[in-house]
């Protein structure tokens, strides 16, 4: 390992580090605009000028110079100081004084950086420049005058999200960066820019002039739109979220977002549903709080009970419906609302067993029935390093627009047993083989035929398990851990025919298989279940409670309260809590610690944070037949209450979906 030597203190570094990162590791601050940790090099601001002996007598980019074994570093030198001064005086030459109304303000770069390292004053009068306005779709606002061409939105569309929408066109002082013919940014991670645009050429478009960063309060949460439980941060204000920002994680998601994760958050205070209701001669009422619970009471139900669970709930509101269904003597617990039945005897046959970043070290994968982009669009950066590190990637199922090189192999599921010559070759040599299945794959009863591909190939060895199982659904993992499983999936709650059917904002089912059960809705928004309910139960979404996730992975994660619920709703527990009075039973807890601490003895694997422990993947049995129509997602902007909910969500699915045109306000 090298060893340098920066501002007087001596330290090794690892082989192949550059001069800032051994700045950084020396506890020294450099600034830059254009270089990020998980970008390719552009060295292109010059922000990050340090002095480096031996060298030419002038300061050097310290973000695209590697560090070697004893150089002598200086990062606070009078040439370093006047370097940083004259290139921050260049960069503000053509910036417009735009920071009272730009929504950078207060958390940009630009602003930090020329208190920080600039001269204090401009020696140039001259006219700014100014550049068009480029159009990039419904989420992303730019204001182009102040872009200083780091090339970081470039970069992060060409290498982590592989589609080429941004560019750069032009030279020298007429250079521009746009959109190639001005259309919408398509993909799904789009929204990532505007977290790396160190100045306010890119900002939120739907977040637009609504605040400053100074008068929010900021809440540590888990991302609900899907099944990786990305870690995200609410920004609030009041009783009303504003805004959702992606944490960094490297285990789960990096420090990227999904744009419906991130835009779906105007949907949180629209169609909510803010008090009872009750229906009386086929129509929805309103009712109070005590009309509801006697309506429930009138049920009188005994043991003949169901309870469904939908995609967004945590943990504690399934373990608390659980406890008041045992209460009353039902078992009868489902969390896979459209339908599936796979086994779910052993949980290790239903969990991304390779980790998120695991999944990075794969040399060939197997994708079985998964629309990845849409299902995980975070996981989908990920397979594009699979694939930029050598890895061969084969899919069965219909064709989508893959962001990486990759082979379909067709959509009969018996390629399985039978693997055609170049993908068979590919797993008989691989190191890390793995295999990921989606949910198009287990609703056509593949899980067995996957398991026998993972003994056959050699998917599971010494420190390598290479079966996945990619759900869709935040809740999945937990509810399948809570017993939200019934072995005929939900046709076995149809059968039973239960008098009282309890479903926790479960909007995906076809509710008019329980015509025969009196449904109690128990969710926050005026979506498919609400409107099939015969008693509505106003309840807290996920920014407005505390609970544990579990992702895809099995990785047992924590999100906390940011504000209220709206109106009379309530948090979900205290509403099964109330239920239990109005049945007259027992459920054995009274406050939300003392749910979560009988929860934890029920399932101690949820009292922990980090990836739950599922044992050994079991065997299964070869030969399936069928194929893979299509996937179940059919729009990705539109795939739960909240984002239905959300106008920001419904103009991406029209615009960038469905080609619809939306006029701007000068036309």
């Amino acid at each position: 390992m090298p060893k340098v030597t920066v501002d007087g203190v001596e330290l090794e570094v690892p082989q192949g580090a550059t001069v800032l990162q051994a700045c950084e590791l020396a506890g020294k601050e450099i600034p830059r605009f254009c270089y990020h940790e998980r970008l390719s090099i552009a060295g292109n601001c010059r922000m990050c000028l340090v002095e480096v002996a031996p060298g030419p007598p002038k300061p050097q980019a310290s973000c695209a110079l590697p560090a070697t074994d004893g150089q002598v570093i200086k990062t606070d030198s009078p040439m370093v100081k006047a370097a940083r001064e004259g290139v921050m005086e260049f960069l503000l030459i053509n910036h417009p004084l735009d920071c009272p109304i730009c929504d950078q303000g207060g958390e940009c770069d630009l602003q930090d950086q020329s208190v920080a390292y600039g001269r204090g004053a401009s020696r140039f009068h001259e006219e700014k420049r100014a550049v068009t306005e480029k159009y990039m779709g419904p989420l992303i606002k730019t204001t182009m005058t102040r872009c200083i061409q780091c090339t970081r939105c470039v970069r992060f569309s060409e290498e982590v999200a592989g589609v080429d929408e941004i560019g750069a066109l032009y030279r020298g002082e007429n250079m521009q960066i746009t959109t190639y013919l001005e259309k919408a940014a398509k993909h799904e991670l789009s929204a990532n820019v505007i977290d790396l645009c160190p100045v306010g050429a890119l900002t939120s478009g739907p977040y637009a002039f609504e605040a400053r960063p100074w008068e929010l309060k900021k809440t540590l949460s888990i991302d609900v739109s899907d099944a990786l439980g990305s870690n995200i941060r609410l920004d609030s204000r009041g009783r009303e979220v504003l805004r959702i920002l992606p944490r960094i994680n490297d285990d789960v998601n990096e420090e990227w977002l999904s744009d419906k994760g991130r835009y779906m958050v105007d949907g949180l205070t629209r169609r909510r549903l803010d008090k009872p209701w009750l229906r009386r001669d086929g129509k929805l009422v309103a009712a109070t709080w005590d009309e509801a619970f006697a309506a429930v009471a009138k049920i009188n139900p005994g043991s003949s009970v169901a309870v469904v669970a939908g995609d967004m709930v945590d943990c504690e509101t399934m373990f608390a419906a659980k406890a008041l269904a045992g209460a009353l003597g039902s078992t009868q617990l489902e969390g896979r609302q459209t339908g599936l039945d796979y086994d779910c005897s052993s949980l290790a046959a239903v969990n991304f067993n390779s980790g998120f970043a695991g999944i990075e070290e794969a040399d060939a994968l197997l994708i079985v029935g998964s629309h990845v982009r849409w299902e995980a669009a975070v996981l989908n950066a990920r397979l594009r390093k699979v694939a930029k590190k050598g890895g061969k990637v084969f899919l069965i199922g219909p064709e989508w627009e893959t962001t990486f090189p990759a082979t379909f192999l067709g959509t009969d599921l018996s390629v399985l047993g039978n693997l055609p010559k170049e993908a068979a070759d590919t797993f008989a040599k691989a190191e890390r083989p793995a295999l990921i299945m989606g949910g198009a794959a287990l609703g056509k009863g593949a899980l067995d035929a996957c398991l026998a591909f993972a003994a056959a190939n050699r998917l599971v060895k010494d420190g390598w398990n290479g079966f996945n199982v990619l759900h869709m659904a935040a809740a999945r993992m937990g509810g399948l851990m809570l017993g939200y499983a019934q072995k005929g999936g939900i046709a076995d709650l149809v059968a039973a025919k239960p008098k009282m059917l309890i479903s926790l904002g479960a909007d995906e089912v076809d509710y008019t298989r329980f015509a025969d059960s009196m449904i109690v809705y128990i969710g926050h928004h005026g979506d498919k279940g609400a409107h099939a309910a015969d008693v509505i139960l106003p309840a807290a979404a996920f920014s407005e409670k505390p609970g544990a996730y579990v992702n895809t992975e099995g990785r047992v994660q924590f999100a906390d309260k940011a504000v209220f619920a709206p109106g009379d709703a309530r948090e979900d527990w205290t509403i099964l809590r109330a239920m239990a009075d109005a049945l007259g039973v027992t459920v054995g807890f009274d406050s939300f610690d003392q749910l979560r601490a009988a929860m934890i003895a029920a399932v101690p694997a949820l009292g922990r944070e980090g990836l739950a422990e599922y044992g050994a993947l079991p065997k299964g049995k070869a030969g399936i037949s069928g194929s893979i129509e299509a996937y179940p997602i059919k729009d990705f902007y539109l795939t739960n209450a909240i984002a239905r909910a959300s106008e920001t969500m419904q103009r991406c699915s029209a615009e960038l979906l469905h080609g619809e045109t939306f006029a701007e306000a000068a036309e």
